[in-house]
């Protein structure tokens, strides 16, 4: 059954980074009870630039518990508890290989889509006190799923999760991150700006590759 094993949430804190103080919110902690999902976010979260962190596509960062255990791999030596990725939620049985973008779901009482991967900034290594965390979470791809809130609601640890409408068009997280990274396949592409719920900023970035395949 796919539900959710963690809902986590974080205030702004400052920390240091080369010397110079930096103020992040990626620091996420387990919380009890139900907590309100509201248009931009869940109720006591923050998101400090939401340049790159937040936004409408970006309301709900959803992380598979799945991917833990090969990060406990990565990194033997290190506690590695749900959140540790900035990640509002911490979920079973949701996956970047079988969720599309556009796709529905429904999280307790919220409904959220599903609408692009994550490619985290310098402030993950903030999180883990380590520069090689970025590169080696984008080598990994096992990036998690940013979604948008079509319906606000509360849900809490151990709520359901069910898939309420499949998008039209297949395209899913983790064929995103592999356009992304390869830029390689045309019809993907194609299939991809047909997608109703792809991003702006997305569209912008797959038209550009897609422009480059064609004239190659």
């Amino acid at each position: 059954m796919k539900r959710i094993l963690s809902v986590n949430v974080g205030q702004p804190r400052v920390v240091e980074y080369n010397g110079e103080p930096v103020t992040t919110a990626i620091f996420k902690e387990p919380v009890a009870g139900r907590v309100k999902v509201n248009e931009l976010t869940l109720s006591g979260d923050a998101q400090v630039d939401r340049r790159f962190h937040g936004g409408a596509n970006k309301a709900v960062y959803v992380y598979p518990s799945e991917h833990y255990e090969f990060w406990k791999s990565e990194f033997p030596d290190m506690d590695l508890p749900f959140g540790m990725f900035g990640e509002n939620l911490t979920t079973a049985g949701l996956l970047e290989t079988e969720v599309c973008v556009s796709d529905k779901i429904r999280f307790g009482t919220a409904e959220l889509i599903a609408t692009e991967p994550r490619f985290p900034c310098y402030k993950l290594g903030l999180k883990f006190g380590r520069k090689d965390i970025v590169r080696r979470f984008q080598k990994s791809r096992r990036s998690g799923i940013y979604f948008a809130v079509a319906k606000i609601g509360e849900l809490q640890t151990d709520d359901e999760i069910v898939v309420l409408e499949r998008a039209e068009q297949s395209v899913t997280i983790e064929d995103l991150v592999r356009l992304h990274d390869e830029k390689k396949d045309i019809e993907l592409a194609k299939r991809a700006l047909k997608v109703a719920a792809m991003p702006a900023d997305w569209k912008k970035k797959i038209r550009k590759i897609l422009d480059n395949l064609q004239n190659s």
